[in-house]
């Protein structure tokens, strides 16, 4: 199996925390015994963790565990830096890439890296975004959206541009979620808002008309399954199809553009994945865990493994063989 889909964090201490930023800037504080720990932004607690953010070592023992040959990390989205200076922010991605590359050096046949970069200035993210390529990331991985600005934004779709035309595969990450204080209990931002926010990622870019002026080479996957995609897009094909406000950016209904995009597995339900696999196509699918977070597949691949309605190529396709044509990995390493 291959998981594509999979987050770290860098044993980053405190002093390189608040050099950067002393209040948003995220560190690892671990617990006496180094099996459990704290994100912490500031001195403020963000999150529980444990020692596979940080280990790679206890991370491939967790992989052996469950049968998992490859996978593929990326920062988590704490640690994107969009709201600092553009100058600022490609510092500590570049350091931050060095970092989760060193993470993957660990077992390089067994972990591979996505980068993450200033997505806030077009010109410094394309920059960082080639030279990790060139270091030995696999892809990027970037938010979905910077601020106000959604993957519509021009700037973005320059982004977008460039990855298509150097052949970088994205995956594009939920974060900093709508809602404010009317989600702020039961994790409703992560239940209610994560997904949302993922499906104005690709409305935006379907609506817009952005995908039309993208190279179609574009290899890109949204996290979660797509979010709220796959399950109202019949709701936005009969927007397009009744109001000519929904269709004045967009030339053919919003379906058209679905084998666009690739999704990860991350749905946790039979039902759901057979729609999603009916919407996107088995071609589209790649197995995602969100592992280590408690959010994610806990026992990795359980779900595409065990459903009925997958005959064995299909299964094959999303375990394994789609996302090593989506990355572009030998046949060898995994």
């Amino acid at each position: 199996m291959i998981d594509m889909h999979a987050h770290c964090l860098p044993r980053i201490a405190r002093a390189e925390a608040f050099a950067v930023d002393a209040e948003r800037a995220p560190w690892l504080d671990i617990e006496a015994g180094g099996q459990r720990g704290h994100i912490m932004l500031g001195d403020r607690r963000f999150r529980p963790v444990t020692a596979s953010l940080w280990d790679p070592a206890v991370r491939v023992a967790e992989l052996d565990a469950q049968g998992v040959a490859l996978q593929v990390v990326c920062a988590t989205p704490v640690m994107f830096g969009y709201a600092w200076p553009a100058a600022k922010t490609a510092e500590w991605a570049r350091r931050m890439n060095e970092h989760v590359l060193a993470y993957c050096a660990h077992a390089p046949q067994r972990l591979k890296a996505l980068a993450q970069v200033p997505l806030q200035d077009t010109e410094l993210a394309c920059r960082e975004a080639d030279h990790a390529m060139a270091a030995g990331c696999i892809g990027v991985q970037i938010g979905n959206h910077v601020a106000e600005r959604d993957l519509d934004d021009e700037a973005l779709v320059q982004f977008l541009s460039h990855c298509a035309r150097q052949n970088i595969p994205l995956l594009v990450h939920p974060w900093d979620m709508m809602g404010g204080n009317r989600m702020k209990q039961w994790m409703l931002p992560w239940l209610v808002a994560m997904p949302a926010e993922t499906q104005l990622g690709m409305l935006s870019l379907i609506l817009s008309g952005a995908l039309e002026r993208i190279p179609d080479t574009l290899k890109i996957c949204f996290a979660h399954g797509g979010g709220s995609f796959a399950w109202l897009l019949g709701r936005a094909d009969n927007a397009w199809k009744h109001r000519d406000i929904i269709r004045k950016d967009c030339p053919h209904p919003p379906s058209h553009y679905a084998r666009r995009f690739h999704v990860d597995s991350a749905v946790f339900d039979p039902g759901a994945l057979r729609l999603l696999t009916e919407v996107m196509g088995t071609d589209r699918v790649m197995l995602g865990s969100d592992s280590p977070f408690p959010l994610g597949e806990q026992q990795i691949g359980s779900l595409v493994r065990e459903v009925p309605f997958l005959d064995e190529a299909a299964r094959a396709r999303i375990l394994h063989g789609n996302a090593r044509e989506f990355f572009g990995l030998a046949l060898g390493t995994a």
